[in-house]
């Protein structure tokens, strides 16, 4: 099938799937650039849609595991782009990439690195993001398009203008490096979604950050912290930890004992997931 005949023939958006297709070229090349593809680079592509991003990703090198959960979209797909299947640098899953195990074999990312590179529906933003960077076998970096409060709302540091820090924030901060690569704006898309997006990118993703702390304790923490955000931290720390233990961690860490959660960055999270479990196990 031709392009042309592949974009008339091609069905309309789905609302049920949180579908808006991303139409501008200069919008896909950003994304791309933002990615930074490597010749012969794994990228691992969540909901290629009608394949505008796909096609993007293998004109600049990269070997693309595609997971459409639209069956539909999926065999359109593997239709119009039949030569990079046939050539192995395309491979179209039809799948629900949230109900599936990241290091299935199939998705041919398991002993590789790779690259999530991904227009995704708003409604699943925080279960990718989440998904992906506590997975066993990580992405050294993801690209994603999402919505520009969302990726705002991650990028937050302390005492800027904007704002303070959240528990989307600093859960992202401690795998990886989130900034933002530019605004899309919402006629971008078909149909056009009511706000505009952003580009995001998360990079240097790893575990580095919990060497010296235990991974599930640090949320369990940060989950308590945030609990009850409009009261005082050390407050909240008190549901878990004795008082005691509470006010030294605090004076090791440096840290105001009247500040809340929002005021924290991830180096004093850090530093307060080190000293309170320390101090509570000692």
């Amino acid at each position: 099938m031709h392009e042309t005949e592949y974009e008339t023939a091609i069905m309309k958006p789905k609302k049920s799937l949180g579908q808006h297709f991303l139409t501008s070229e200069g919008a896909v090349k950003r994304i791309v650039d933002a990615a930074d593809i490597t010749d012969g680079e794994q990228v691992l592509e969540i909901g290629p849609g009608r394949g505008v991003l796909t096609k993007a990703l293998l004109d600049a090198g990269a070997r693309v595991v595609a997971v459409e959960k639209d069956e539909a979209l999926a065999t359109e797909l593997r239709d119009r782009f039949a030569d990079a299947v046939s050539a192995g640098t395309l491979s179209v899953i039809a799948d629900d990439i949230l109900n599936s195990d990241l290091v299935d074999t199939e998705y041919g990312i398991l002993n590789t690195k790779y690259s999530l590179v991904a227009n995704i529906p708003y409604y699943i933003t925080g279960a990718i993001i989440r998904q992906f960077l506590t997975a066993s076998h990580q992405p050294t970096k993801m690209v994603l398009l999402v919505q520009k409060e969302v990726a705002e709302r991650i990028i937050a540091r302390e005492g800027n203008k904007q704002g303070k820090e959240s528990l989307l924030s600093i859960s992202v901060k401690a795998y990886g490096e989130p900034k933002m690569a530019g605004v899309v704006k919402a006629g971008s898309f078909n149909p056009p979604p009511k706000v505009d997006s952003a580009i995001l990118v998360i990079e240097n993703i790893s575990r580095a950050f919990f060497k010296e702390i235990d991974e599930k304790q640090f949320f369990e923490m940060l989950h308590l912290g945030f609990g009850q955000k409009r009261k005082q931290l050390a407050g909240n720390l008190k549901a878990r930890f004795s008082s005691e233990v509470v006010e030294q961690a605090f004076v090791a860490c440096a840290i105001d004992t009247q500040v809340r959660a929002e005021d924290l960055g991830p180096a004093q999270w850090h530093c307060l997931a080190k000293e309170l479990f320390s101090m509570q196990n000692s």
